[in-house]
């Protein structure tokens, strides 16, 4: 039944704050306007109630409780499955005592139906004292910084009521391995052996295995299954074993739905492909769905479209899932996607935190859809038949404690409704969820886990309503996912059931469209909205066949098809047909579409106030309106601004103001579309109330983040702001954060003062100085997205507009001027030259002639790339003049406003990276000096490095730390600085220097135990390095070791050979006494087990050759056997080494069988392969594709091969030793977040 207790309109209004009389009356007023059959916008309660209670207090039945808050729901709708059971309530002969009693205080004032009807309280279990919990690991495509964030809220929950926690992650750029956010942390290689010694060492009472991701349900599952649990007592709580099992065991999970009457698609399990094939048949028609079990992200599944795929599918699959078990599946392609975040705590409440629907239909990944919450296209009959499935499911599989995430698929044309998966842990929907509705699914999931009901926790951003009480949305959420395609040539950019997206923007507005436009430009590719930015002037030359297929098959650009079509005169229904986007957002892009339309050929001082307000909250950008209107940027923002169209900035309060918000969780909306008639600027100002929250009196710092992740920038920089949030804030500041990705901790509501979720934009950035007007902002932590706003935001606030807005904001930390002098390639050869440090031979080029002349001085080989990027992205080493031509004819070189650097390429050198902070009186310090394991010509990012140095020179680290020193001072650094070096020898030359945060600040940190990233900000902030007490360099007596982690799984096709441009997603790390066992560690941590016995397959290039043999050598008295093909296996035999303990491989040219064969017939255990570029033949390409297909250790740098010797020594005469961080750094072991 259903109990109306929140807002209603007219005869339908909510009862607080009335006398009992009045209240009475209110409730006969709803009776008649029920009976009248009227209808309301009212949040409702969903009662079970038992068949003989007829009082009162039986309105709520206080064991089983089920919220329900359906965004929009209609009393008509619900009262016609309910209404019945609500219209016998109502007509009681009410007790005018009880009610009084009940619902009213001594004053006369109305007591919340959740405190009147309030469950006896239950306490947290005291049976537990030490709660483990396992992290994700590194971040990869699937499994993202999300598990970081809801990492971190479960370990700060569950300390927050008196538990110690252990936590084990091998993942050091995360805030969850901060020493401060467990008692014991350990960085670790996360499987089932390391566990097993650090539950041995720790002894926990418990395992929350819901927190972190596919990899931590994983191993909690073998932890347990293999009797690992039972025999140290430790207790899994959050899901048990039964219930990971039934939701992620395909078999049992579709048992379990047949038992409780939920409609699943036709499937059918297999192990091996003869019995996929069996299924298969048994469907009946392509295509087919492959699922594998117990993956990550969709890992080894898509869509088979013939038998030759399905088989190529199906045997993937079945490898790539750790219990090889497929489920295979009938299509649903065309069917419309959503998901239901769920909870439910120990006394069987459930409650619906969040409904998201997937724009992109059926048969594209959701992790790879565009989506959107609240659903907008689901009639509240379907949203309920959802709803009940999800309450059935999540009671059905056995979740005790916590948040479950449920898929379904409707049927577009008949509503058919099929259960797709369930994931029985906070997945990425959960974050995407939490930031939408502000509601903690992480953090109210870990204290359901210790024995904490729904009813009894608080709602953070209210304080007043508990957390049984479902969120309800008056805004609109639209995420979408940001690809890296363009790093992966020869990669299919075809999007399938398998995960392939690096990152997410999410954006909010008080309509779908306008939260639509504002994510587009979130993503930072360079569009401003929904086109008409000037980015797709040559897509109207596209043929019709050509656009049709194009809205056929779905990839990342086909939404701007859309546009395209409709340019072309295709109507909604057309665009329908062919792509199955549904019509309702289709004729909403229509709008947009016919809107742009309409302005065009106008004058901007054409448009009135009215039609202004009316354009933007469409959310066109002012970047869109200058490119409609044919004028600049600037022009359209002080028009607008004339015309009092500004931004107004919206609180996320989980209940559509219903109460008031205590948590400043922000996003902007120009608030309404309507037309006005007139030009009555007043009354538009009027109208767009702003709630951001009145001054506190401190000083304000402003943070800008680093937007959704992308390769070369990702968790790491959003490391660096939230450790600005944290210092900044304990300094008595008042911190502001500015982002767009609900991946990350940063946008947790609790991380900054005030949190604005928006686009990292110039037009949105001074949106939000205006309303706030901070002391001071930082550009300086969130990687290359908030540098390229430095300049322009400089020239802002020094201008008459800033000075009209009362904006008084300084840009802290190192000068736009210096950050200039450091990217400037002319600027900084001066600088450079001045301070005689040593460089490569270099040149700057804007065109093809001045790029030959330059090659001609220098001589080849040649590192070229633009100037102003980050991540390597477009950066290449050409070997001859026709490799010129190709780059700088390339689409990186043409889209790039910034000229491309030229240097000579130093064979043979080693990289070496230097974090450093210096202060403002010039005082600098280093943080650490990495050596890269791999050579020089491979990105630093996915190389990896140990901390302290293992073979660079003591004279060019003296070098090193001189010309470092007097680096920053002549840049005038204030804050952080990281700079790149190459060693040839002892010769030192500078690649590369960046007055900014770098993504190794928090590896550094946590190798030397000192948080560079708090210390730079309050650098910022003012202090001195002295007042800091971080005067010295610190030189730990550990080594570290990162190592990159690489999704070349993800993109078949792609070459997997290591480049100057970086391809990495991820990171880990390995601590210890030696080098070798700290790098064995991160290579095991990397997801690389190292071999014992075996062959090793050994390929260098001629350059090479002199390395082969004393590898060679170190590998057979391992007790390996060393394969080579004809030239390396020759010069092994002519230095000495014979067979047995060398063998001959054939190449693949070479007849059968070949070294293809030995990789495909798993008789290889690793491959080392140093190819000469120049020389490359296809069939390279094809033996390093099968390794990764093989799952084989690749390694294709010398340097990393003497490195994978010394592991292996290591890892075969010495045991495994897991030690915490606070062991490490005992100056942690007692500290509290």
């Amino acid at each position: 039944m259903y109990l109306f207790v929140g807002s209603a309109p007219a005869a339908l209004a909510p009862c607080r704050n009335l006398s009992a009389s009045g209240a009475l009356q209110a409730i006969a007023a709803r009776r008649r306007a029920l009976a009248n059959g009227a209808t309301c916008r009212a949040r409702c309660v969903r009662v079970r109630m038992a068949a003989d209670q007829d009082d009162t207090d039986g309105l709520l039945n206080r064991s089983k409780l089920d919220l329900d808050a359906p965004d929009m729901i209609t009393s008509e709708n619900a009262f016609e499955l309910k209404g019945q059971d609500m219209l016998d309530a109502l007509q009681k002969d009410w007790d005018y005592d009880a009610v009084q009693k009940r619902h009213f205080d001594a004053d006369g004032n109305f007591i919340p139906p959740w405190v009147a009807y309030a469950p006896p309280e239950v306490k947290a279990r005291t049976d537990l004292k030490k709660i483990l919990l396992i992290g994700a690991g590194p971040i990869v495509i699937g499994q993202a910084c999300e598990f970081d964030y809801s990492g971190t809220q479960a370990c700060k929950a569950l300390r927050d009521l008196g538990y110690e926690v252990v936590l084990v992650n091998s993942n050091p750029a995360t805030i969850m391995t901060d020493p401060e956010t467990a008692e014991r942390t350990y960085i670790e290689p996360l499987n089932v052996e390391v566990l097993e010694a650090i539950i041995a060492k720790e002894r926990p009472d418990a395992l929350l295995p819901t927190m972190g991701g596919q990899t931590a349900l994983n191993l909690s599952r073998r932890l347990a299954v293999e009797g690992i649990l039972d025999k140290y007592g430790v207790e899994l709580i959050g899901a048990n074993l039964k219930a990971i099992e039934k939701g992620e065991d395909r078999l049992l999970f579709r048992d379990a739905m047949e038992k409780i009457g939920v409609p699943c698609c036709p499937s059918g399990i297999a192990t091996t492909l003869a019995e996929a094939r069996d299924v298969g048949k048994v469907i009946g028609s392509f295509p087919l769905i492959v699922r594998p079990a117990y993956t990550l992200g969709g890992t080894g599944g898509g869509i088979a479209y013939n038998p030759e795929e399905f088989d190529v599918l199906a045997q993937g699959g079945i490898d790539a899932s750790p219990v090889s078990q497929i489920l295979v599946e009938k299509s649903l392609l065309g069917w419309k996607e959503y998901e239901l975040e769920v909870m439910r705590d120990g006394a069987d409440n459930v409650v619906i935190v969040c409904a998201i629907e997937n724009l992109d239909p059926m048969g594209v990944h959701t992790g790879d859809s565009i989506t959107v919450a609240p659903t907008q296209t689901l009639t509240d009959r379907e949203y309920q038949r959802l709803r009940d499935m999800s309450i059935a499911i999540i009671r059905e599989i056995g979740v005790d404690t916590g948040g479950s995430n449920i898929q379904f698929s409707v049927n577009p044309e008949n509503g058919d409704v099929i259960v797709i998966e369930m994931n029985p842990r906070v997945s990425r929907s959960s974050a995407l969820a939490s930031k939408a509705t502000g509601f903690p699914i992480a953090k109210l999931a870990a204290k359901l886990s210790v024995g904490l009901t729904l009813p009894q926790l608080r709602n953070d951003i209210t304080k007043e309503t508990p957390a049984a009480f479902e969120p309800s949305l008056d805004y609109v959420v639209t995420k979408v996912p940001r690809f890296a395609f363009e790093k992966f040539v020869g990669a299919s950019n075809t999007l399938t059931t398998q995960m392939r997206s690096v990152g997410e923007a999410m954006a909010i507005g008080r309509t779908w469209i306008e939260s639509f436009q504002k994510a587009l430009r979130s993503l930072e590719t360079g569009r401003a909205g929904f086109g008409f930015d000037g980015k797709d002037a040559d897509a109207t030359k596209i043929g019709q066949e050509k656009l049709e297929s194009i809205l056929r098959i779905p990839t990342p650009e086909r939404i701007f098809s859309v546009l395209t079509a409709f340019r072309k005169g295709m109507s909604v229904k057309d665009v329908f047909e062919l792509s199955k986007y549904d019509p309702w957002f289709l004729g909403n892009l229509h709008e947009v579409y016919l809107a742009a339309t309409n302005l065009q050929g106008r004058a901007l001082e054409s448009l009135s106030a009215g039609e202004l307000l009316a354009i933007k909250a469409l959310g066109f950008s002012d970047i869109q309106l200058a490119f409609i209107l044919g004028c600049t940027e600037r022009e359209v923002r002080l028009y607008r601004k004339s015309k009092g169209i500004r931004p107004c900035y919206k609180t996320v309060d989980t209940c559509s103001a219903e109460f008031e918000a205590y948590t400043p969780y922000l996003y902007s909306t120009y608030e309404s579309g309507a037309v006005w008639d007139d030009d009555d600027t007043d009354d538009i100002v009027g109208m767009m109330e702003s709630e951001t929250p009145p001054p506190t009196g401190k000083p304000k710092i402003m943070i800008l983040g680093g937007g959704p992740n992308r390769i070369g920038q990702g968790i790491e920089f959003d490391y660096c702001c939230v450790h600005a949030c944290f210092a900044l804030r304990d300094a008595g500041y008042e911190t502001i954060m500015v982002n767009s990705n609900p991946e990350t901790v940063s946008t947790d509501y609790d991380t900054a003062d005030r949190l604005y979720f928006e686009p990292l934009t110039l037009e949105d950035v001074i949106g939000v100085l205006e309303a706030e007007n901070p002391d001071g902002v930082i550009v300086q932590f969130g990687g290359q997205t908030p540098l390229r706003l430095a300049v322009p935001l400089e020239r802002y606030l020094a201008s008459d507009e800033a000075q009209a807005a009362g904006v008084t904001t300084k840009i802290l930390g190192t000068s736009p001027d210096s950050i200039d002098a450091a990217e400037d390639r002319d600027r900084f050869i001066e600088i450079l030259e001045d301070l005689q440090i040593r460089q490569p031979k270099n040149g700057i080029a804007t065109s093809y002639q001045q790029a030959l002349e330059i090659a001609e001085k220098i001589g080849y080989p040649l590192v070229v790339r633009p100037s102003y990027v980050l991540g390597g992205r477009g950066m290449e080493i050409v070997y001859e003049n026709s490799e010129l031509r190709e780059y700088m004819d390339s689409e990186v070189v043409v889209e790039s406003e910034h000229p491309v650097l030229i240097d000579s390429f130093l064979s043979n050198a080693i990289e070496v990276d230097v974090d450093a902070i210096a202060d403002a009186q010039g005082n600098v310090v280093i943080g650490g000096i990495m050596e890269h394991i791999e050579q020089a010509g491979i990105h630093s990012g996915d190389s990896a490095c140990s901390l302290p140095t293992v073979t660079i020179p003591y004279e060019a680290m003296v070098t090193i730390r001189q010309w470092t020193v007097a680096l920053a001072r002549r840049l005038k650094v204030v804050g952080l600085m990281n700079v790149q070096w190459a060693v040839q020898g002892s010769t030192v030359y500078i690649l590369e220097a960046n007055p900014r945060a770098s993504r190794t600040v928090p590896f550094v940190s946590k190798a030397i135990g000192k948080p560079l990233a708090k210390i730079a900000s309050l650098v910022m902030a003012g202090k001195t390095l002295t007042e800091l007490d971080f005067t010295t360099e610190v030189i730990p007596s550990h080594i570290s070791v990162k190592e990159a982690v690489l999704p070349f799984e993800k993109f078949p096709g792609a070459d997997v050979l290591l480049s100057p441009e970086m391809r990495s997603t991820g990171e880990v790390m390995g601590i210890a006494s030696s080098f070798g066992a700290a790098f064995s560690k991160a290579q095991l941590a990397a997801g690389l087990k190292l071999p014992t016995r075996g062959k090793i397959f050994l390929s260098l290039r001629d350059i090479d050759k002199e390395a082969a043999v004393p590898l060679a050598r170190d590998f057979v008295d391992l007790g390996f056997t060393v394969v080579a093909t004809r030239g390396t296996y020759s010069y092994l035999v002519s230095q000495g080494l014979n067979p047995p303990c060398v063998e001959l491989a054939l190449k693949i040219n070479e007849g059968r069988p070949n070294i293809l064969d030995m990789i495909k017939s798993r008789e290889i255990c690793l491959f080392i392969s140093t190819p000469d570029r120049k020389k490359e033949h296809k069939s390279g390409v094809a033996l390093r594709r099968a390794v990764i297909t093989e799952k084989v250790p690749l390694v294709t740098t010398v340097a990393a091969a003497r490195a994978v010797a010394q592991a292996l020594r290591i890892s075969t005469s010495q045991g495994y030793d897991v030690r915490a961080m606070q062991d490490y750094h005992p100056q942690y072991a007692s500290t509290q977040k």
